[in-house]
């Protein structure tokens, strides 16, 4: 099975291209943004740690607690099981994330065979997990495995970046923006990209870890 993938700054290029073609708005908006952030990451127990670790937070706080867990050690499933609650607590880890971390190192997942599995696929195995919902998921694929045509209509970021972007007169639901976005295969990954970056740039803050 062919994967199309986003593995270089060449890969958003011909990503932002297609949706400059193919839409006036994007068309409009993409220059002044400037080149888009690859955001690529090692894929693995650490990508999901750093997925865990930046629900319901700010980029800020995530990005200081995974830092903590990182210098700890506590990005590998085997120190996870093998540390106390105490030093999770101390890292920033909530009761429910503390409890989810040792889920995900206790289940054993095969990472190497997610990279060959189609997105739906990653998206139920990564679900079956406590405290892995669907953006979750949705984040590994598009950072982890640098998936190019995933997206993740219920986050808040992109919902109120495609509002601002496209003068809409309310957030889209999860469900409107979906049907939005499928306009912009097969490069919905770069489009979500192009949101966080307009978001940032409308709001002052990071939209995403």
């Amino acid at each position: 099975m062919s994967l199309r993938l986003i593995e270089a700054e060449a890969d958003l290029t011909e990503g932002a291209a297609h949706l400059a073609r193919i839409c006036p708005v994007w068309a409009r908006v993409l220059p002044g943004l400037g080149p888009l952030d690859l955001r690529r990451r090692p894929d693995g127990f650490a990508a999901i740690v750093n997925a865990i670790t930046s629900q319901q937070l700010s980029t800020s706080a995530a990005r200081t607690i995974f830092a903590r867990l990182t210098q700890a050690g506590l990005d590998r499933p085997e120190a996870v099981l093998a540390t106390d609650d105490e030093t999770l607590r101390l890292c920033g880890l909530s009761g429910p994330k503390r409890r989810y971390l040792r889920a995900v190192a206790e289940a054993g997942i095969d990472f190497d065979a997610l990279r060959e599995q189609p997105d739906e696929q990653v998206i139920a195995t990564l679900t079956a997990l406590p405290g892995i919902g669907r953006w979750t998921a949705e984040m590994y694929l598009i950072f982890a495995l640098g998936r190019a045509d995933v997206f993740a209509p219920a986050d808040l970021a992109l919902q109120e970046a495609a509002r601002l972007m496209y003068d809409l007169p309310e957030r889209p639901r999860p469900k409107a923006l979906a049907a939005q976005a499928e306009a912009w295969a097969p490069w919905r990954s770069v489009a979500a990209r192009g949101l966080w970056a307009y978001y940032r740039d409308a709001k002052g803050r990071e939209g995403v870890t």
